[in-house]
């Protein structure tokens, strides 16, 4: 009986004890959870995200339109000029509805005219060409720049109100300061995140731009070339 009522104590503590464990678990913040809390600044981020990820896939498409191959157009233009049918090279260059249709087809257009004026033709419909690939890209780049610094600003604005707060009740409590950095560097985190997914996808479209604008290049040569051939 005495034993009995030695451990009486310890096993209603024990007890106890698990009770407020089961009670009170590990808190475990989910991903949506963490940018809930980044504050206001995780707004515009999410617009400058999505605005990225619009541009991205509409000019990914677009380029790669643009960049398909054009080997079947040329051999068609080149077998119409050799015979001496400029009505239908036109015709085949419109119906392409390409980048490189449309300057074959200003080349073809200005043929009669001495091959500076030919070449200049083609030239500015190439720059137009090439103006309208890189349509927003500029954008894109900007959000590459914008995210981080919007995150930091975030980030900022959160420890100037955790020192108010401080500086308000005159008490520095370690939880507080700590727990208050961790929700506000989420802005930081997403906004650099954000910045470089943007400039990695700024980089990619701007290669595939590259490679069009050199076989745009490569072909004007060689119509340039086929029209300076003999007997021409």
């Amino acid at each position: 009986m005495f034993l009995q009522d030695t451990l009486q104590p310890l096993t209603d503590t024990a007890t106890s004890a698990v009770s407020a464990l089961q009670a009170s678990p590990d808190q475990e913040l989910s991903l949506f959870d963490l940018l809930t809390k980044g504050g206001w600044v995780m707004i515009p981020l999410t617009i400058l995200a999505l605005l990225g990820l619009v541009i991205f896939f509409e000019r990914y498409l677009t380029i790669r339109k643009a960049a398909r191959d054009e080997s079947q157009l040329t051999m068609q233009v080149r077998s119409s000029i050799k015979t001496g049918n400029l009505e239908s090279a036109i015709a085949i260059c419109k119906s392409s509805n390409t980048p490189l249709g449309r300057m074959l087809q200003k080349g073809l257009l200005r043929i009669g005219r001495p091959i500076k004026d030919i070449e200049g033709a083609i030239e500015n419909i190439g720059r137009l060409e090439v103006s309208k690939l890189e349509k927003n890209l500029g954008i894109l780049g900007v959000i590459a720049g914008i995210a981080p610094m919007l995150g930091f600003v975030g980030t900022i604005i959160g420890v100037i109100t955790i020192f108010h707060d401080v500086s308000v009740k005159g008490v520095i409590e370690i939880g507080t300061i700590s727990g208050g950095l961790y929700v506000k560097m989420i802005s930081s985190a997403t906004g650099l995140i954000i910045g470089i997914i943007a400039y990695i996808l700024y980089n990619v479209l701007t290669a595939m731009v590259d490679k069009v604008v050199l076989k745009m290049e490569t072909d004007s040569i060689e119509f340039i070339d086929l029209l300076e051939e003999p007997g021409r």
